[in-house]
C-alpha cells in the first residue's frame, strides 16, 4: 500500500499513545520523515525528548537542521525540544571520522548534546544487533542512550 493510505491520524495516535502510556512509563516514537503528517505533530506534542538522527553528509545535515528550525518556528514548548535535542550524527561510509566532526560542529551550540557513530559495517549488513556491532560503535551508542537518559 502507499504510505498516504497507511497514515494515523491524530486520534489513532492519541488512542495509540493512550494505551501505551498505560502501561509503560517511556514510551519511544520513530516518527519515520513526514513532518507533515498529523501524527508527526502529535508526536512532538506529546514528547518531553528529542533525538534527531542525521548522516555525515551535507544533504542529510541540512534537512537536520531545517527541521530544528522549523520547529523552533512552530510554538514555545516545540523550540525548547529543538534546542534540548540530541543530534546523533551516523557515519554510513568509511570515509573517516573528518566529515561525521564537520556536521557534528555544525549543530554544536544549538541543541543539548551532538554525538557521533563511528562506522560500523554492521550497521549495513541486515538486522542490528548490538553485539554484532564493533566495540566503539557500542560505547557510541551507550553514549547516545546515557545523553537521552539525562534528559528526563
Amino acid at each position: 500500500m502507499l504510505a498516504t493510505h497507511q497514515r494515523i491520524e491524530r486520534t489513532e495516535f492519541d488512542t495509540l499513545m493512550s494505551v501505551a502510556a498505560r502501561y509503560y512509563r517511556l514510551v519511544f516514537f520513530d516518527s519515520g520523515n513526514d513532518e507533515s503528517a498529523e501524527r508527526w505533530l502529535r508526536m512532538v506534542d506529546s514528547s518531553y525528548q528529542l533525538v534527531i538522527p542525521t548522516l555525515a553528509a551535507p544533504e542529510p545535515a541540512e534537512s537536520a537542521a531545517l527541521l530544528l528550525d522549523a520547529l523552533r518556528e512552530r510554538d514555545e514548548r516545540s523550540r525548547d525540544l529543538a534546542d534540548s535535542a540530541i543530534v546523533v550524527v551516523t557515519e554510513s561510509e568509511p570515509r573517516g571520522p573528518a566529515a561525521a566532526e564537520r556536521v557534528a560542529d555544525g549543530f554544536r551550540g544549538t541543541v543539548r548534546e551532538v554525538l557521533r557513530i563511528p562506522f560500523d559495517p554492521a550497521l549495513k549488513s541486515g538486522p542490528l544487533r548490538f553485539d554484532s556491532l564493533r566495540r566503539a560503535t557500542q560505547d557510541a551508542w551507550l553514549r547516545v542512550a546515557a545523553a537521552v537518559a539525562s534528559g528526563f
